[in-house]
């Protein structure tokens, strides 16, 4: 076994077990029980920002008792998938397509049509088996503070951060691969270099972007907000989901400039599914009915300046999230090479470029 082979290997397990003992004692209690009528077990990558707390308290208002359990992205996945023979989680939301796919191809979610069908575009979920639905559509977005950065300061690729000396050391890089927005950040980078002859499918040049990136900027730092970073002018631009920024401009005062590459940006679309085995079926799909329905969805884009796929449901969205999500290109990224070579592509990264 190579020294990449086992480090990775040896992530997963120290992942794996970390991720089990941060589970609260009421999810295992509720699996092992097998109880159709106990507390349905929630989980999502999506609680933070007080999101988890309102999902929680609205359910409740409808009748349902949740618990949410929050991990990141990557992590989340991998730990349904270890589950997957005796679940604990009875629904799961928040995940992008591609790591819902890996969840579909591994057998971990069930097929569930809910009631909101007709009204998203199913193109933008498992249109051929329904094993997962689309939420919220996000931009993954460089941002930087116009109070501090003028317009004509910022740069206009993204690239110039760290191809460009002025910028060296001004802004965040996230390290943390096991989250999602971070794959998601590498898997952009890396699109526009696939090359089947390359190292992972990726040529020279798109790895010495990677190197470059992480070499020139400043990682970020555990428990501390990237606009707290900014308005201590620690950093001067940084990464983060579109949904973010409205809440950030009213709580650090700043007002958010966003960096548009003429080639686009990463897009995601958060999904909602069933996880498979589970006893509460009944209790799921009333869940997912509830949350991916108009009111609760558009009630939701109020509250966290998301951008709902749910057609009936965008009326509610914040008119500055819509126009900023309608004034952003999409990048061209392989989706499917990406879920295909992520790991490999976090693995290597970790082991050869991280700080």
């Amino acid at each position: 076994m190579n020294k990449r082979t086992l480090t990775a290997t040896l992530a997963a397990v120290l992942l794996g077990t970390l991720a089990l003992t941060s589970c609260s004692s009421t999810a295992g209690e509720a699996s092992s029980s097998g109880d159709s009528s106990g507390t349905l077990i929630v989980y999502t990558n999506s609680n933070s920002d007080g999101r988890g707390e309102w999902v929680t308290a609205k359910a409740a208002e409808a009748g349902m008792k949740i618990e949410i359990v929050g991990l990141g992205g990557a992590d989340l996945a991998n730990r349904i998938v270890a589950e997957k023979n005796n679940p604990v989680g009875d629904v799961v939301f928040g995940l992008n397509n591609m790591f819902f796919e890996t969840l579909k191809s591994e057998d971990a979610v069930s097929a569930y049509t809910p009631e909101w069908s007709g009204d998203v575009d199913k193109s933008a979920g498992d249109a051929k088996d329904g094993a997962f639905w689309p939420l919220v559509e996000q931009a993954i977005v460089t941002v930087y503070d116009t109070n501090t950065v003028t317009g004509a300061d910022a740069p206009t690729q993204v690239s110039d951060l760290w191809e460009d000396a002025a910028y060296d050391g001004r802004y965040e890089v996230n390290t943390s691969l096991g989250q999602a927005t971070p794959q998601l950040v590498l898997a952009g980078l890396l699109a526009p270099y696939a090359d089947k002859k390359g190292d992972l499918g990726i040529s020279d040049a798109g790895w010495k972007q990677v190197q470059d990136y992480y070499k020139h900027g400043s990682p970020a730092v555990e428990g501390t907000d990237l606009y707290a970073r900014l308005t201590r002018d620690e950093v001067d631009y940084g990464v983060l989901p579109s949904s973010g920024i409205t809440s950030r401009d009213a709580e650090y005062a700043t007002k958010t400039g966003v960096i548009s590459p003429k080639d686009g940006v990463p897009y995601v679309t958060e999904q909602i599914a069933v996880i498979n085995g589970t006893p509460r079926q009944g209790q799921a799909e009333k869940f997912i009915d509830w949350f991916g329905s108009a009111d609760v969805q558009g009630e939701f884009a109020a509250e966290f300046a998301s951008f709902p796929v749910n057609e009936k449901a965008r009326a509610q969205a914040l008119p500055e999230v819509v126009a900023l999500i309608e004034s952003l290109p999409k990048q061209d990224i392989d989706w499917s090479l990406t879920r295909e070579r992520i790991s490999e592509w976090v693995e290597k990264t970790e082991l050869e470029y991280l700080p």
